[in-house]
């Protein structure tokens, strides 16, 4: 599907701009669309849904189950779904999560059902948490701040690098053989909060500490910060999921699709650390 039109939604996300980038180091035609994007596309517009579709052959889709406030995620990717289809879309690359039970009263593979019935060929993704998590998204703050404090314990996560989350949906978005597949994507290995700080505090030559806290304290102290309370509750049962080592053990996933090994924590660090963005 190299010479196809392929719309990534989320495309200035995390995920979605290394998916924009991939495709078109392939040499597909890439629509990068979201409410800062290209193309315009807000899941609480639905006016702006057919102009980011309409074209495209295939379709990338992040849903927005972790922002703040509820969304019927499985309606809206089910909406979106059948639209895509009625305007010429044949295959789906969904994101969600590799967490299977509710968090915070949410689940965060709502959507799945809603693409495996669109009527498209479909492909799932479910990720652990993100490598990048340290450094452009939750967890920056703590290590720039040099204490890090999660209700995490002593749980175990093998962090997944983005790079190779974007590769597996680049390859799903044009290549044939992922129709109706659901990969669970996570790094080589686990690591405790512990390690995966003090890998980060070596690399940066800083003083850096990872510190346990009770769940009941972490979403007292995100409420203090304005946090919403079903908010705060989501974002602690999601770390708690590493706590509990829910997603602890890791997949073959990525060196089954990509042919190579994910990439580990070590080499996502050593490639972060000369930027400075971990620096106080």
């Amino acid at each position: 599907m190299t010479d196809k039109n392929i719309v990534v939604l989320g495309g200035t996300g995390k995920t979605g701009r290394r998916v924009v980038n991939g495709l078109r180091e392939r040499g597909a035609k890439v629509r990068a669309a979201s409410r800062s994007g290209e193309v315009r596309f807000d899941w609480d517009n639905m006016d702006t849904w057919e102009p980011a579709l309409a074209g495209a052959e295939a379709a990338y889709i992040v849903d927005m189950q972790d922002k703040p406030g509820a969304s019927d995620a499985e309606g809206l990717i089910r909406d979106l779904s059948k639209q895509a289809v009625y305007l010429g879309v044949r295959r789906l690359v969904l994101l969600q999560a590799r967490v299977t039970e509710d968090v915070g009263g949410k689940s965060l593979i709502a959507g799945e059902r809603a693409v495996q019935e669109s009527g498209a060929e479909w492909t799932v993704l479910r990720p652990n948490w993100f490598a990048q998590n340290f450094s452009e998204g939750v967890l920056l703050d703590g290590i720039v701040a040099g204490e890090l404090s999660l209700p995490a314990g002593s749980g175990r996560e093998p962090f997944v690098d983005v790079e190779d989350i974007a590769a597996v949906a680049t390859a799903a978005l044009l290549d044939d053989g992922h129709a109706g597949q659901v990969y669970e994507l996570s790094g080589p290995r686990a690591l405790s909060l512990e390690e995966a700080v003090d890998e980060i505090a070596r690399a940066t030559g800083r003083s850096l500490r990872y510190v346990p806290v009770s769940h009941q304290d972490y979403v007292a102290e995100l409420v203090s910060f304005g946090v919403s309370e079903d908010y705060a509750v989501f974002v602690a049962d999601l770390v708690a999921q590493i706590r509990d080592n829910k997603n602890a053990t890791p997949t073959d996933t990525v060196e089954r699709v990509l042919g190579r090994a994910p990439r580990d924590f070590s080499a996502f660090v050593r490639d972060v650390a000369p930027t400075g963005v971990w620096n106080g």
